[in-house]
């Protein structure tokens, strides 16, 4: 299965996505809370502030400047540790005359109201954080200033304790966030994975694989049924368009053997070198072609619809080439084309002798029909750690790269090609017996010619795991005497 880059899987956005939207649902609420916190704290100290001013004020309203002077220091002699009211009464020049703080602060006022917001020590206890202070300034017989505040420990107290449940539950959030989310991006790649593995498996040629379904009735369950029902109407026209081509091969095959076998019972009572025998003779050689043609159909039927790897055997690929090295050197020699084969080690595969032994002819009668007259052919097998390869290449006119995928289709033939016999069905018997064997076909530019390279994944075709101790040049001569029928 092939890895696909976390950046370019559509679960791994989906769950980022995912993520950052709950983080920052997450942190406006935190957020919204914090800030709705601290506003009410201070405005709850502002309050306690003005109700503190207006008893000053009313006392100093009754009892002009001693009675001020008496309730200041009555409040601060009865003041309680841990009470955060302030109390400073400077005179003109802010030397304190009557307080509970150091000193008059040295920052500037908030607005026309006389707002002060400043750092004090003088409360803070050991061990005690920095904390702020908020008051209200006012002028008394434009001789004293006059100041009155409450401490913010408790609010500064609150904001660290808010702040660090903000950070941790945003950070439990996201951890949550990013479980949840891979959780959500397992589940996909776990569903889609099962419909990549049996897509796959359906482009391997098994049409009747389908993708299963878990019953939740999910929109991936709906997915899945709506690709199966396309999958059998795919594979119920594709059986019928096979089943209409092979049995009109089936149907036909055996009127035209016996066509031929009636002409050449007629060629028996003609003349010998006359007109009518080189017609007769005409005849046969188009009856074979045609049922030439009528049994590469039907071989390719059978492969197609055959138990794929059922009653496969231990095959050495290399007694094959050696095989067809020692039957076709003659029709090389003829030609007076030069044929060399380079053989690696053994390469055990299970698989169906006769077929890859048909697949192979079938491409080095390819390259020997269309490589030109003291041409180069060659035939290499080789491996390295992970594939093992078969090369048969020529130096003949080759096939232009936007045809490598046609010319696997029946019947498909190049422009070049159709002045000579055949009738397309070669590559594509060559193709049918790969891919039930799970090999891999591939065309390539020889510079010039054509390179034919057949590979495959020893993990996915079954090599074996233990060397043969010979390289086996006739597989115990079982094919010794097999005739080839190669297809065009």
């Amino acid at each position: 299965m092939n890895q696909i880059s976390p950046f370019k899987s559509s679960a791994f956005r989906i769950t980022l996505v995912y993520v950052l939207l709950f983080g920052l649902s997450v942190s406006i609420i935190l957020g919204f809370i914090y800030w709705s916190t601290i506003i009410y704290k201070t405005q709850q100290t502002d309050d306690e502030i003005n109700a503190e001013i207006q008893e000053l004020a009313s006392v100093y309203e009754r009892k002009g400047y001693p009675g001020l002077i008496t309730l200041l220091s009555e409040r601060i002699e009865k003041q309680r540790p841990g009470d955060p009211t302030l109390y400073l009464l400077t005179d003109s020049r802010y030397e304190p005359l009557i307080h509970n703080i150091s000193g008059w602060p040295k920052v500037a006022r908030d607005g026309k109201e006389g707002w002060l917001e400043f750092k004090l020590d003088d409360l803070r206890e050991e061990g005690d954080r920095e904390f702020s202070a908020r008051a209200r300034t006012f002028v008394v017989e434009n001789r004293f200033n006059l100041l009155v505040g409450q401490g913010m420990k408790d609010l500064t107290t609150l904001k660290a304790l808010v702040g660090r449940a903000l950070i941790w539950g945003l950070l439990l959030t996201l951890a949550l966030g990013i479980i949840g989310g891979l959780m959500m991006r397992q589940t996909l790649r776990s569903r889609l994975g099962a419909i990549n593995q049996t897509s796959r498996k359906i482009m391997q040629g098994d049409l009747r694989k389908r993708i299963a379904t878990r019953g939740t009735g999910d929109e991936f369950d709906e997915l899945a049924n709506n690709l199966n029902s396309m999958l059998d109407q795919i594979e119920h026209g594709m059986e019928g368009v096979r089943r209409v081509s092979d049995n009109i091969a089936h149907d036909l095959k055996t009127p035209l053997a016996r066509l031929k076998n009636r002409v050449e019972e007629l060629k028996i009572r003609v003349e010998n070198d006359s007109e009518e025998e080189a017609a007769v003779d005409q005849i046969i050689t188009e009856a074979d072609g045609l049922l030439a043609t009528f049994n590469a159909l039907l071989r390719i039927a059978r492969i197609e619809y055959s138990e794929q790897r059922k009653g496969f055997k231990l095959v050495d690929i290399n007694s094959i080439l050696y095989d067809l090295q020692e039957l076709y050197e003659p029709l090389v020699e003829e030609k007076g084309q030069s044929f060399s084969v380079e053989i690696s080690k053994p390469m055990e595969i299970f698989a169906d002798r006769d077929m890859l032994f048909q697949a192979f002819a079938n491409l080095l009668d390819n390259a020997i029909k269309y490589t030109p007259d003291s041409g180069q052919i060659a035939i290499r097998s080789f491996k390295d750690d992970q594939r093992w390869y078969v090369e048969i290449s020529d130096n003949g006119p080759g096939i232009p790269e936007e045809a490598h995928e046609k010319v696997v289709q029946r019947f498909y033939r190049l422009d070049q090609s159709r002045t000579t016999p055949g009738s397309g069905l070669g590559l594509a018997l060559v193709f049918a017996v790969l891919k039930v064997h799970k090999l891999a076909l591939e065309f390539s530019d020889n510079k010039p010619g054509l390179k034919v390279r057949i590979s495959a994944d020893p993990k996915e075709i079954g090599v074996a795991t233990e060397k043969a101790k010979s390289k086996r040049r006739s597989s115990a001569k079982q094919d010794s005497d097999l005739v080839v029928q190669t297809v065009s």
